[in-house]
């Protein structure tokens, strides 16, 4: 066992991708092998992200812990190593009870860093071939959930959320698909609205991809058996791959000035 050192070692909250190994950034990579002790979050984080571990790393798995234990085993840990993980699913900042564990490493002066990751809706988006955001269609994207044993704070509700038709990507709520499917209905999404279920997004042998629409996602997935670790995303750009015309882009349109290239083409007049 290594000794107290005399100052702290740093915590380092690492996003570990979506699921891929692979999907870790070089920089979570490069401190996973450094790392004396890590943390991971076993329910979701395939330990496979630990593969890159030095011998001798303690390495733990946070599944059975309460937030508490999990603070008090990082504390103990910044103790004796200088370089200790937290490795989180996705990104730390996305519904990771991120402020919840750094409150207590402030209290004890354990410093602290977080590396940002690749969430679970950028790697969904990928594993389809889809798109957030279309020219003249919409330029937003909402994260959000379905109010479950977490309560939804004042005018956060998915039908307010809904009511601005931009894509939506919504974590944590593949059990509650029925309360889901009413709110996008009671904000006027219609029947045949395209929606994207992405299972376990990028997982190795495990994703699954399904393509269905407001009308029948919810029974699609009970037939599919898709229950958990799943991104759902509503978007009006859905299925634009296939569309035999999408509007372009003005800073690649050969009209459009910008600093690093002159136009060479004649703006065309609007009809």
């Amino acid at each position: 066992m290594s000794e107290a050192r005399a100052e702290p070692g740093t915590v380092w909250f690492v996003g570990a991708g979506p699921g891929d190994p692979d999907l870790i950034t070089v920089k979570g990579r490069g401190l996973i092998e450094r790392a004396g002790a890590i943390l991971f979050a076993g329910s979701l984080v395939d330990e496979a992200a630990t593969r890159w571990a030095p011998p001798g790393c303690e390495i733990a798995d946070s599944k059975g812990m309460t937030l508490d234990q999990m603070s008090a085993w990082l504390i103990e840990r910044a103790a004796r190593h200088e370089t200790v993980l937290r490795l989180q699913t996705g990104d730390p900042a996305l519904y990771g009870a991120l402020m919840e564990l750094v409150q207590p490493l402030d209290a004890a002066g354990v410093p602290l860093r977080v590396v940002p990751g690749v969430s679970s809706a950028m790697a969904s988006a990928a594993a389809a071939v889809e798109t957030f955001t279309l020219p003249e269609l919409t330029q937003t994207v909402i994260f959000t959930r379905v109010a479950g044993r977490t309560p939804m704070p004042a005018g956060e509700d998915l039908a307010a959320l809904a009511a601005h038709r931009c894509t939506l990507c919504i974590f944590l709520s593949i059990t509650l698909l029925g309360q889901l499917t009413a709110e996008l209905r009671a904000a006027g999404w219609a029947e045949d609205a395209p929606m994207l279920v992405v299972h376990k997004a990028s997982w190795p042998g495990e994703e699954q991809i399904l393509r269905a629409t407001l009308a029948d996602v919810k029974q699609r997935c009970r037939e599919a058996g898709i229950v958990s670790q799943s991104m759902v995303i509503a978007s009006p750009t859905l299925g634009s791959r296939h569309w035999p015309e999408l509007a372009k882009s003005k800073l690649y349109d050969p009209s459009f000035t910008h600093r690093f290239r002159r136009a060479s083409a004649p703006a065309q007049p609007e009809l």
